[in-house]
């Protein structure tokens, strides 16, 4: 996953998370487990995804299970990339 570091830069700058952010790991927990997560920051994070890759995401492509852990956010990244 080499996208891990960028996106959990993005994650933690998009929902403002500060020193928390640096803690983050691929196995973080994100829906559920980061207040700052609510619907809305899940539609500002997906459009600094798309702007900062390029890359747009289609409704039927989100899910609870993208936005599971960091890891699977950037699993997704990479699989969006390829």
């Amino acid at each position: 996953m080499h996208s891990l570091k960028e996106v959990k830069n993005l994650v933690s700058d998009t929902l403002g998370l500060g020193e928390r952010g640096a803690t983050l790991t691929a196995d973080s927990p994100l829906l559920g487990a980061i207040p700052e997560l609510d619907s809305m920051a899940v539609i500002n994070l997906i459009t600094a995804l798309e702007e900062q890759y390029g890359f747009s995401i289609a409704d039927d492509e989100i899910s609870a299970e993208v936005f599971e852990t960091l890891g699977s956010l950037a699993a997704f990244v990479d699989r969006k990339l390829a």
